[in-house]
């Protein structure tokens, strides 16, 4: 993984001392509550119902065992035992004192860790693929340039106050999609033409949100050196045309759409030819000098059958079921990805103590070389376990509580904070993903329902990604009671599609019985091996309506 360079940890170490003295002036009052409140959110700290929450960065979604560790340690000390994983491939801490966040970022700043730009109208932190570098379809380690855009990004002197926050993904695999790249303002899938050359798809204008879209091809082939001014020249058009006189109105998704995608893409590419041959130019030797911090750990020579494995998994049935769900194929012989389940029955999605971290730190950098992995659906990953070591690996996942075997299930589920919480939230999404998951606590019932994912957003700002739920939620509040808007047929793969809106909001009482009623439809209506979201796009929206909502179907 990328490792800081002197510029890097004097950049970091700079930006915090600067930080305690803007705390210094906000606590004897010499800087108000709107005077700090751009300061505090340069640096990653917003004000919630409750307490600050503190946003900490994990680019592309890449931990070390030494930075798990430190994680754990600020969950331990300065906020009440846990982290929460989000969407971003980030954590967030929900309880930190003002005065003590210089300190926080002091020790995240010891492990190569910071704050910066998880906030604020700026290119946030860019996510990937979890598997990248591992995956058996990937076409190219990705995380190269995911790390070379948060380099290009961070303290850009242009788009450090954009119209709107800035969110960029990149995938590498050759026909799936596990960034959600097309919800996302710049979404990249890295492509290889028939010469064998490597280059870019590039989209822009997806998102979730108050206005939800899929983001449109700008170009379908940007070779790879041309890979910063192509976005260059997007975020150039942007920061011209983007609305600022309405917040609703200010992400790049709302120019592309009035500007029409050939319009706008015409744009971009005026721009790009004009700054094409300059310094943004990307030098093969800058490239390979990057890949070399993301080069393979030193695996074994291993065959790729593992007999151990093998009478292991004929021995032990939950042992079985778990490598069923939660193992992903690798592409070195002899090894394979594990996922960690952060969505144990009636837990919080995403949440994780600081003994976890710990004991997960110590879990990788005895099977899976120090490395961690974060994914955008807010579970944990060990990308590099010897086949031979999975029993051993699922044990201690067993005894931390990390072991549910329901990755991509309906108890899988991503979910914001929400309104017990967020200050913007309009309804709690905690309880609801409790109530749901133990509704459906049955792994049984689970493998039989098959893949099939639940988001919940506690307000239109989607931070659950409730558009890209195969069944998504949204938190509404009326007259002061919480009730849940369903949406079906959303997803986030490289076939991306937008939930629908299934009818009138649902009481918070009412919702797991409606989400039941959905799923009864769906299996009494699949054909043999179909996923849930094929089934909704063959029959539509209008089986599921007549459960939901018989009274008003039987009116009309």
């Amino acid at each position: 993984m990328y490792r800081y360079d002197e510029f890097d940890h004097a950049l970091v170490r700079e930006r915090v001392e600067q930080f305690r003295g803007q705390v210094a002036r906000r606590m004897t009052g010499a800087l108000t509550a709107d005077e700090f409140r751009p300061l505090r959110l340069m640096n990653g700290l917003y004000a919630q119902l409750h307490a600050y929450m503190l946003r900490v960065a994990i680019p592309y979604g890449t931990l070390s065992s030494r930075q798990l560790r430190m994680l754990g340690h600020i969950a331990r000390k300065w906020d009440r035992g846990y982290g929460h994983f989000t969407t971003r491939q980030n954590i967030q801490y929900n309880w930190p004192r003002l005065v003590d966040t210089p300190d926080i970022l002091s020790d995240l700043a010891s492990v190569e860790m910071h704050a910066i730009q998880t906030s604020g109208n700026c290119i946030r932190n860019v996510t990937a693929d979890q598997y990248a570098g591992v995956a058996a379809d990937e076409i190219v380690d990705t995380r190269v340039y995911a790390e070379i855009i948060r380099q290009w990004s961070t303290f850009h002197p242009e788009f450090s106050f954009l119209p709107r926050k800035f969110k960029i993904a990149v995938s590498g695999a050759a026909s799936d999609d596990r960034a959600a790249v097309r919800f996302h303002d710049i979404g990249i899938f890295v492509r290889r033409n028939e010469a064998g050359d490597i280059g870019f798809e590039v989209m822009a204008g997806g998102g979730m949100g108050r206005t939800p879209a899929i983001a449109p091809t700008l170009h379908k082939f940007v070779p790879e050196p041309d890979l910063l001014s192509y976005l260059e020249a997007i975020l150039r058009v942007y920061n011209l045309l983007g609305r600022r006189d309405n917040l609703f109105k200010a992400r790049i998704k709302i120019l592309v759409m009035a500007t029409g995608v050939e319009a706008f893409t015409a744009l971009v590419e005026e721009e790009w030819q004009r700054i094409r041959e300059s310094a943004l130019k990307l030098p093969e030797d800058e490239i390979a000098r990057i890949r070399g911090y993301f080069a393979p750990p030193p695996y074994e020579a291993l065959a790729g059958v593992s007999r151990e494995l093998d009478a292991q998994l004929l021995q032990d049935a939950a042992f079985s079921e778990w490598h069923s769900a939660n193992v992903t194929a690798h592409k070195q012989p002899g090894y394979a990805i594990v996922n960690a389940s952060l969505k144990p029955a009636g837990g919080v999605p995403g949440d994780m103590t600081a003994d976890q971290m710990d004991a997960v730190a110590e879990l990788a950098e005895r099977y899976s070389f120090g490395e961690i992995r974060v994914t955008h659906e807010q579970n944990l990953v060990l990308a590099h376990v010897r086949k031979s070591d999975l029993y051993a690996v699922w044990r201690n996942l067993v005894e931390l509580g990390l072991a549910t075997a329901n990755l991509n299930l309906i108890s899988d589920i991503i979910a914001c904070p929400g309104l017990d919480y967020c200050s913007l939230a309009t309804a709690r999404s905690i309880p609801v993903a409790q109530r749901i998951s133990l509704a459906f606590a049955d792994l049984k019932r689970q493998r039989d329902i098959g893949e099939l994912r639940l988001n919940i957003s506690g307000c239109i700002n989607a931070c659950g990604h409730h558009h890209a739920g195969n069944i998504g939620l949204l938190g509404v509040d009326k007259h002061g009671e919480e009730f849940y808007q369903l949406t079906l047929g959303g997803h986030d793969g490289a076939d991306a599609s937008i939930g629908v809106i299934a009818g009138p909001a649902f009481g918070s009482d009412e919702i797991v019985g409606a989400i039941e009623r959905v799923t009864d439809t769906y299996l009494a209506l699949r054909t043999p091996g179909e996923r849930f979201i094929d089934t909704y796009r063959r029959v539509g929206l209008k089986p599921f309506k007549e459960r939901l909502y018989p009274a008003q179907q039987a009116a009309e």
